[in-house]
């Protein structure tokens, strides 16, 4: 199954997704290309060095939202992807790109959905959140892409503990190492082997 990354950054996600395939976690599935929404960005020699082809589709060269998501459509149909997976893929794209792939988008979000995430919750703002709130537990969510942000259908979570004296970017890496460099893989995996159902807007894992 062709597998499509989206990124914008250093690719700590997407290296866990290319380390998964090489060790023959991913169900079938193969990365065959990574897409940035910036130039020069440490995911893209991430992808280089594991043979992986790259496309950058800069942001900043498109008008708008919708003309960079048609644009993002257009590209992803052409490498014929069967899977596209944000792996810290920062621009919200449009309905149009959704409704070409429907329930074969997923994203990773570092917070137990629906807490902390839809608009403005991305990156530290998102652990910035948690802390000021005062959650003992967080962790991250893999869900399908939809129209509406963070709200697509629950694949899978993990939860993470918060600690005593935990900053942003401690938290942050904490749920990095310990539930989204788990999660995404194995729900790239389980998508490529068949095993996620969507029925009345949930996602329904069936594993023997």
């Amino acid at each position: 199954m062709n597998i499509s990354v989206l990124v914008s950054g250093g690719g700590t996600n997407l290296q866990k997704l290319i380390d998964a395939e090489k060790a023959g976690r991913l169900g079938g599935g193969r990365i065959t290309c990574v897409i940035s929404s910036k130039p020069d960005v440490y995911a893209l020699e991430r992808a280089k060095k594991a043979g992986i082809k790259t496309a950058v589709l800069n942001r900043k060269d498109y008008p708008d939202v919708h003309a960079y998501s048609i644009a993002m459509r257009d590209k992803l149909m052409e490498e014929k992807a069967e899977l596209v997976i944000y792996a810290g893929f920062l621009t919200i794209l449009d309905e149009s790109v959704c409704r070409a792939f429907p329930n074969r988008m997923m994203n990773v979000h570092p917070a137990l959905i629906p807490s902390f995430c839809g608009k403005g919750y991305y990156g530290l703002h998102v652990h910035e959140a948690a802390l000021q709130k005062g959650v003992k537990v967080t962790g991250a969510t893999v869900h399908f892409v939809t129209e509406e942000c963070d709200g697509g259908p629950i694949i899978l979570q993990k939860a993470v503990e918060v600690k005593n004296g935990d900053t942003p970017e401690i938290l942050q890496r904490r749920v990095m190492e310990e539930a989204e460099w788990v999660i995404l893989p194995e729900a790239a995996r389980l998508f490529c082997e068949g095993k996620i159902r969507v029925a009345h807007g949930k996602a329904i894992i069936i594993e023997e």
